[in-house]
């Protein structure tokens, strides 16, 4: 039976959502300035694409960008934060694309209770309505935010596998300046010697800063601030010294791939310790079931006695 007070409370709520996306909707817009010099770029002024290249550029996108590229026209995500630019930099993944992850595990998490409600009406269990309406907005709320945790714990893991190939990338390019190699000769060459996607992702920036006429060690510093990687400024500093003041750098390379190996080893025994520590917790439980079992039918005899 739904009572007088969750109805109010309800009809509180959805007054409240009104009144908020009308204030909402008077608000200054926000103009995407990528998208907007796009729009006065001359090959958007001289007409229209073909009607295939349109077809071919709809089929290119999935669910998750066309929603996504919804949400972000119409409804305030901005009033929830900011996303996470850095790491979606990192996996390459558009933010539209993101936003249309989120809006879909929105979806779920509200229909998921409304589901439960269902079935329990089903089976002959008397719920209130009001707690299927409640549980799907938590749902939607708990699960708009779920993809956020998922892309940082990814860009976590591929920070550390960036962190490995780096130190072996800088490792390559001292051997190539010891070889006699110029500085973004020995950066090149030594980025298109692995196939991995750090490996690429390093000859992609270094091929269009020769191309654009920046310094590659401006290019990977660049990087570096786009996607969190401190130890990639580390080595365009480096890099700097060797191509503007002609420094050795050698020696510095092979002692700064050195040290990044060596905090790789602490992180993985601290990583490990940490895992032996968990694994000892269920151990103790399971000793402290065993002595139960023993002392149990001991303490029984004695209070029965």
């Amino acid at each position: 039976m739904t009572t007088s007070l969750q109805i109010a409370l309800l009809a509180g709520g959805l007054i409240g959502l009104g009144l908020s996306l009308l204030v909402w909707r008077f608000r200054p817009a926000q103009v995407d300035l990528a998208t907007a010099l796009d729009r006065l770029s001359p090959d958007r002024s001289l007409g229209r694409a073909p009607a295939e290249h349109e077809e071919e550029a709809q089929s290119d996108q999935d669910s998750r960008d066309r929603l996504g590229l919804w949400a972000m026209r119409a409804l305030p995500l901005d009033s929830l934060g900011a996303p996470p630019y850095r790491e979606l930099a990192l996996m390459r993944i558009p933010v539209h694309r993101f936003y249309g992850e989120k809006v879909l595990f929105a979806i779920l998490g509200a229909f998921l209770p409304v589901l439960l409600y269902i079935l329990a009406q089903f089976v002959g269990f008397a719920v209130p309505w009001f707690f299927a309406v409640v549980g799907a907005f938590v749902g939607a709320g708990l699960m708009f935010f779920l993809p956020d945790y998922n892309i940082k714990d990814d860009a976590k893991v591929a920070r550390k596998e960036f962190g490995r190939a780096l130190a072996s990338y800088i490792d390559l390019v001292a051997l190539e300046r010891n070889s006699g190699s110029g500085p973004r000769q020995a950066m090149e060459i030594a980025a298109n010697i692995g196939d991995s996607w750090v490996f690429r992702r390093l000859a992609e920036e270094l091929s269009r800063s020769r191309w654009s006429g920046l310094p590659p060690w401006d290019a990977l510093r660049r990087l570096s601030d786009e996607l969190g990687l401190p130890e990639l400024a580390d080595l365009a500093d480096i890099m700097r010294l060797s191509g503007e003041e002609g420094a050795q750098v050698y020696q510095t390379l092979r002692s700064r791939s050195q040290s990044m190996r060596t905090a790789e080893l602490n992180a993985a025994l601290a990583d490990a310790n940490a895992t032996g520590e968990r694994m000892s917790i269920p151990m103790s439980v399971l000793g402290l079931i065993f002595m139960a079992i023993l002392v149990t039918p001991s303490i029984l005899r004695i209070l029965l006695a």
